[in-house]
């Protein structure tokens, strides 16, 4: 690995290795040389990206955590289902002093915390959030210099849209201890609860994740929407309900056809789990019709068809009423 310094900053790592050479330019230049194009660190993240990686690179040990503190354990709660809970995740819960959840956590899990555990809501909802996120991460920092040990709960997993790698960063340039506990990802769980598996050997050998808040319309999307249409693979959109209309659009004015199966699944893996399916072209009038609202996952491919075989928690909960 080489690293190359200006006025004692990182600005630009170059990972050398026999099957990939890849460039993360800090000030979001072209880079010359690049196998695979310049990733530019996203606006506001400049100075902590140049934090965390220069303690990365430099020769000398980083610096430890501050003693006397908390640690940290960032959470996956999973998709819903409180019984998708890891093992680990479950232990955190039991052992926290604090803990700092979100909206979408089942709440049946906080039963799991000790009596006088301190609980902290810090839910975001769409465009509604209880708190900013500069204000999670000093909670977080705060409670851990307190010397608590602090579960910071999130839906699904933690590192997928998820915002756990920015509180991760926070953490790490505080010097707070910090563990990171994976969760099960709705992007997976939730299209199984619908009977549809991501990937089949006779349909589908690539997966690709994407975010549905970001409008298409938008100037500077970072989305290709080009790449994204001509996949032969399936497509999951996290959090894509509201812009549905705009997502399906654009895929078919990329390409992909019209007639590419489609599927919106409401609050997967629970019992308040709806799935509507239809088309590229028809799937907006049917969700509208449906009247689904977030949250809400959306898969678009050929993959889709196997639902109608598949749909086993449909069943299993009408069995179960």
């Amino acid at each position: 690995m080489r690293h190359e310094w200006t006025k004692g900053l990182v600005r630009r790592l170059v990972f050398l290795d026999p099957h990939d050479q890849r460039v993360v330019d800090i000030g979001g230049n072209p880079m010359a040389g690049s196998t695979n194009g310049a990733s530019p660190v996203p606006a506001g993240q400049r100075e902590r990206f140049e934090w965390i990686v220069a303690g990365l690179l430099t020769d000398g040990p980083r610096e430890s955590p501050i003693e006397g503190c908390g640690k940290v354990f960032i959470v996956g709660a999973g998709p819903g289902d409180p019984d998708l809970l890891t093992l680990k995740g479950k232990r955190c819960l039991e052992a926290a002093d604090v803990v700092v959840y979100d909206a979408l956590v089942d709440k049946r899990l906080l039963d799991l915390c000790r009596p006088g555990t301190t609980l902290i809501y810090a839910g975001k909802r769409d465009s509604r959030h209880s708190r900013p996120q500069e204000e999670i991460n000093a909670i977080l920092i705060s409670e851990a210099r307190a010397g608590r040990t602090v579960t910071r709960l999130k839906g699904g997993d933690p590192f997928i849209f998820g915002r756990g790698g920015e509180e991760a960063l926070a953490l790490a340039e505080a010097r707070i201890a910090f563990e990171v506990v994976p969760g099960v990802s709705a992007g997976i769980a939730v299209p199984a609860y619908a009977g549809i598996p991501l990937t089949h050997r006779d349909i589908a050998s690539q997966v690709t994740f994407v975010t549905g808040h970001e409008c298409v319309k938008r100037d500077g999307s970072s989305i290709d929407w080009d790449s994204l249409a001509r996949s032969p693979g399936t497509l999951v959109f996290f959090m894509g309900l509201k812009n549905l209309p705009h997502i399906a659009e654009a895929l078919v004015a990329h390409s992909r056809s019209p007639e590419t199966p489609t599927a919106v699944i409401q609050w997967g893996t629970t019992e308040h789990q709806v799935t509507v399916i239809g088309t590229l072209a028809d799937i907006v009038e049917r969700v509208r019709a449906a009247a689904l609202e977030p949250p809400a996952l959306v898969v678009v491919g050929e993959v889709v068809r196997l639902a109608e075989a598949l749909h086993w928690f449909a069943e299993f909960e009408a069995a179960r009423r």
